[in-house]
């Protein structure tokens, strides 16, 4: 039994009998006879599992006991040394902890700009105007344009601006 984890090596396993079931083509080279799709969920099952694979923790302790410092660690996972300590420095609850609390910022964070905000965005008023957006900053700041800060639920902010001042009551 080797130092894998069951989950890590049955992605493993299922990848490799993937790339086994590879045949030739008419040129010489190989043509899978897997579907496409099959091949990155494979591939993808497995980066999951190495992600997560205890052995690496495991690992990672040995070397720090054995005199390792966190520059070699970061360099043997190719890392950062600070994202080595994030990821591995700790007891297991202070690991988990930090996992958690980076996925519930992921999770609360939108990942894109919303779209239905009214007005333009200092980029959008610039290309309607044919000027720049430091153009667009000094003509609001001398009142030549109006413009307001939108503050979303989740606390963002985005200046839009009103080149038809048709701004919004506040």
């Amino acid at each position: 039994m080797g130092f894998l984890d069951a989950e890590t090596r049955a992605a493993l396993d299922a990848l490799a009998a993937l790339d086994a079931g590879s045949t030739p083509d008419a040129g010489g080279g190989a043509a899978d006879a897997s579907a496409p799709l099959d091949r990155v969920r494979a591939v993808r099952r497995l980066l999951r599992a190495l992600d997560a694979e205890p052995a690496v923790l495991a690992a990672v302790r040995e070397a720090r006991e054995a005199g390792a410092d966190w520059n070699e660690v970061a360099e043997a996972a190719g890392l950062s040394e600070g994202a080595a300590k994030q990821r591995w420095a700790g007891d297991d609850t202070a690991i988990a902890e930090r996992r958690e609390a980076s996925r519930k910022r992921k999770r609360e964070r939108p990942s894109s700009r919303p779209t239905e905000l009214p007005g333009l965005s200092v980029a959008e008023a610039a290309a309607k105007l044919g000027v720049t957006p430091q153009a667009i900053y000094l003509r609001v700041s001398r009142g030549q344009l109006e413009a307001r800060t939108v503050e979303l639920p989740d606390g963002r902010k985005y200046k839009r601006v009103f080149p038809d001042g048709d701004a919004p009551e506040d």
